[in-house]
């Protein structure tokens, strides 16, 4: 056996069972060895939108992904990508060809791209040690939730394994990574600052997304007073808790950033508190203590100092917390069974009922006879479209409307891939969303600039026969850009561009698609729901651009 079959074939024994690429001389061979090993292998039309397709399926099912790649410029096609998944710490193994030969003019230095935008970096060293380099690669990825980038150079690939059928039958999955224990010290001052806390509020994260995590930190929360909220990619955690702020950060409503910055203590629960989440810090008062729970002891004040970090697992730490409050002997100084307790006030629960959707908040609609208003078209298809979905969201201005008007049904329902805030990544996010969730409906939300950097995927959509609605805030411009130097009167014609039919772009790969200027153009989109949905369908919305949108305006407070 040769060692890029031998490759493959352990990849997918150490549990990579789902593969995206796009197939070229150099991994040609080790895909087609994956694919006989049983794994699914998705390909897409560019290495880009495969990198981005396996980052969201690993977010959203957990399990270790592949992209496969050709080597040099298989490998700098698929880096934007490859970049994002590793600033979101996304177990990922990106399988790359690599030409060790510098004469070759496919070389380029392999190991450094990889670690230039946050990657590891793991090698095919020789042939005795092919099937165990492969392996590591797999386990490396699920211990430390990283994305690993396997080179595996051509020189090698074509030499014979020794004894390879013994080495493979000694690769087994990684085991599922060890819960990290809080210290006691640790869970001690917690309880005191909980104790004392009169206005608690908790800030869940990616961290908190795991098995059981919600139940533990529900439970914390009513037992201290806490108001809940999430991190943009956590968003959904909370949905139907009564004490739930939705998302915190420059997504806020008003009301929830009211509620936050009122907080004397915030705890961060597997949340980074980066300048989104805080709002460059603005959401924390300049009296509110901050503790924040990681199991990654270097998270821990990574973005901003914090009054007290806790290593430890946030379910673990949630009820370690829990428990140590119900206990006789806690330094409490008031009874935990008064009510109302904390935060949770007959005034904030009518508040929280009555204004904290944005939703909730009236507006005045600026749509014309020729663009709607993103609120009116996000708030209409939030009603049309079935609430078991799966919702990808592209970058630019329009973004903060389906992230907050479209409602999702739980932490699976939105998968957000902005820590790199790269357009042109929505579309492939939400194929891969698609795979992990096929029970729900697939929504893409994209501007105009990110569907047309994109629209070679629009065939992958087409080819799997994904029922997938794509939804194009199109403004006919850079958005943010727009918004952001605009008013300053710099000129704008680097960032504005004629009307693209993009309905009719669809059609060509064959898409359903409709023009949406007003609310009454939406009635084939309530058709299409109804069924039989045989084909997907594009939604080329011409949203009004007179003005940037409330987060924008908020990032650019922060600058």
């Amino acid at each position: 056996m040769q060692v890029a079959e031998a490759v493959g074939r352990a990849l997918v024994a150490a549990g990579a069972g789902q593969v995206f690429g796009v197939v070229g001389s150099g991994n040609f061979h080790a895909t087609n060895a994956m694919v006989d090993a049983g794994a699914r292998f998705v390909a897409a039309r560019h290495e880009g939108g495969a990198a981005t397709m396996a980052d969201a399926y690993a977010r959203i099912s957990g399990a270790v992904t592949v992209v496969s790649v050709h080597q040099g410029c298989g490998l700098t096609n698929a880096l934007t990508g490859i970049g994002e998944a590793a600033k979101s710490r996304t177990p990922l193994v990106v399988l790359a060809a690599e030409a060790t030969e510098h004469r070759s003019n496919f070389h380029v230095d392999q190991r450094a791209l990889a670690e230039a935008v946050g990657a590891r970096s793991h090698r095919v060293t020789s042939a005795a040690e092919a099937v165990a380099e492969a392996s590591a690669a797999v386990h490396r990825a699920a211990r430390e939730r990283r994305t690993v980038v396997l080179n595996l150079p051509l020189d090698i690939q074509a030499l014979d394994v020794p004894d390879a059928e013994r080495a493979l039958a000694a690769v087994v999955p990684p085991t599922p990574r060890s819960a990290a224990e809080p210290a006691d010290e640790d869970i001690a001052a917690l309880v005191e600052i909980l104790a004392h806390a009169e206005r608690p509020v908790f800030v869940a994260g990616r961290g908190a997304r795991g098995p059981g995590c919600r139940q533990a930190l529900e439970a914390l929360a009513e037992r201290c007073g806490a108001l809940l909220a999430t991190s943009a990619v956590a968003r959904g955690l909370f949905r139907g808790n009564l004490w739930s702020l939705d998302v915190a950060g420059g997504f806020s409503s008003p009301l929830a950033a009211e509620l936050i910055r009122g907080a004397d203590v915030i705890v961060a629960q597997g949340c980074s508190l980066t300048m989104w989440t805080t709002r460059h810090g603005a959401l924390i008062g300049p009296e509110t203590t901050l503790v924040q729970v990681d199991d990654d002891p270097a998270a821990i004040g990574a973005h901003r100092p914090v009054h007290l970090g806790i290593t430890g697992d946030v379910r673990l730490t949630a009820e370690k917390t829990h428990i140590a409050l119900r206990d006789d002997g806690a330094p409490v100084h008031r009874p935990f069974d008064h009510r109302p307790l904390g935060y949770r006030t007959p005034e904030t629960a009518d508040a929280l009922a009555a204004r904290l959707s944005w939703r909730d908040i009236p507006y005045e609609d600026t749509g014309t006879r020729d663009r709607i208003d993103p609120r009116t078209l996000s708030i209409a298809l939030d009603d049309i479209l079935p609430a078991q979905r799966v919702i990808g969201v592209d970058s630019g201005n329009f973004m903060g409307y389906p992230t907050m008007y479209l409602s999702v049904p739980d932490e699976q329902g939105l998968c957000f891939t902005q820590a790199f805030q790269s357009i042109g990544l929505g579309l492939a996010t939400t194929i891969g969303a698609a795979l992990a969730r096929p029970d729900r409906l697939a929504v893409a939300a994209l501007g105009d600039g990110g569907a047309l950097m994109s629209a070679v995927e629009l065939d992958t959509v087409r080819r799997l026969g994904l029922p997938m609605v794509i939804v194009v805030y199109n403004d006919d411009a850079y958005g943010a850009e727009v918004h952001h130097f605009g008013p300053d009167g710099f000129p704008l014609g680097t960032v504005e561009f004629p009307p693209t039919d993009i309905a009719a772009v669809a059609r060509g790969y064959g898409f359903e698609a409709v023009t949406v200027r007003t609310r009454a153009d939406l009635k084939p989109v309530r058709d299409w729901v109804a069924g039989p949905r045989t084909a997907p369908l594009l939604v080329d919305a011409k949203v009004v651009r007179e003005r940037g949108s409330w987060w924008l305006e908020e990032a650019f407070r922060g600058h």
